[in-house]
């Protein structure tokens, strides 16, 4: 087999996404035939070369797996916390295979969330290039303004960079209303700083759909996605035709 970079291996996998990857082997954490590896641009091979993660021995997954995970609020989107709160991994028992979560969910936040050991589908579905659609439905502190609407779908400054334009439906009225929220964009706390940016504090927040993946679970529960989603997604990504 060709040799490939390491944090493409590591994806491939499922040890975890592309981008935590990096992270990984800029900190030490990875070594090739005993070898620590700290530069991006390195390459292996996974039917060859010994490559370990924190001196466990990596190997290509048997088969691919993809969870549609309901994460609840006050859960973390990550493999584990350092301070000891509850993460997704906590939720994952009963999946045999190791997945890492695609994307993210802030803490407070809830919804749709995939897991997969598929690493070539967790880049491209988070890969900004792809503008894949994901869905919200977000209770907020007040009604904005028809010209507040507007800026919203145009662009929010954003770190010094605006937001992509977005779409937006108020689809309940009252004090805290409902909202439902489309981007392509996935920068973190991205709707709860835009509608911040409007003078409106996001109440509730939950996802609940990513591109052609709808979310149809209770909170806290999984299931596995069937193998017609799957394909769908593929397509989506433009995965089928490889």
């Amino acid at each position: 087999m060709p040799k490939e970079r390491l944090q493409k291996l590591l994806s491939q996998a499922g040890v975890t996404s592309r981008r935590k990857a990096e992270e990984l082997i800029v900190e030490g954490r990875v070594t090739v035939n005993g070898e620590t590896i700290t530069e991006l641009g390195s390459k292996a091979d996974i039917a060859t070369d010994h490559i370990k993660v924190d001196g466990h021995l990596l190997r290509a997954p048997k088969h691919h797996t993809y969870i549609a995970l309901n994460k609840p609020k006050d859960c973390m989107t990550t493999m584990s916390d350092p301070e000891g709160r509850q993460t997704v991994m906590h939720l994952m028992r009963g999946v045999k295979e190791r997945v890492f979560p695609v994307g993210r969910l802030d803490y407070h936040s809830e919804g749709l969330l995939l897991l997969t050991n598929d690493g070539e589908l967790a880049h491209r579905l988070m890969a900004p290039a792809n503008h894949i659609q994901k869905v919200y439905v977000v209770k907020v502190t007040g009604e904005l303004s028809e010209e507040q609407e507007k800026q919203f779908r145009e662009g929010i400054p954003m770190h010094g960079r605006k937001t992509a334009p977005a779409e937006l439906k108020r689809i309940k009225r009252g004090t805290n209303p409902w909202y439902e929220v489309k981007i392509t964009e996935g920068r973190q706390n991205q709707i709860r700083i835009m509608f911040k940016h409007l003078g409106k504090l996001v109440e509730k927040l939950r996802r609940v759909k990513i591109g052609s993946l709808e979310l149809d679970v209770p909170p806290s529960r999984y299931r596995s996605l069937t193998p017609q989603e799957v394909k769908k997604l593929k397509k989506l990504l433009k995965m089928d035709a490889e």
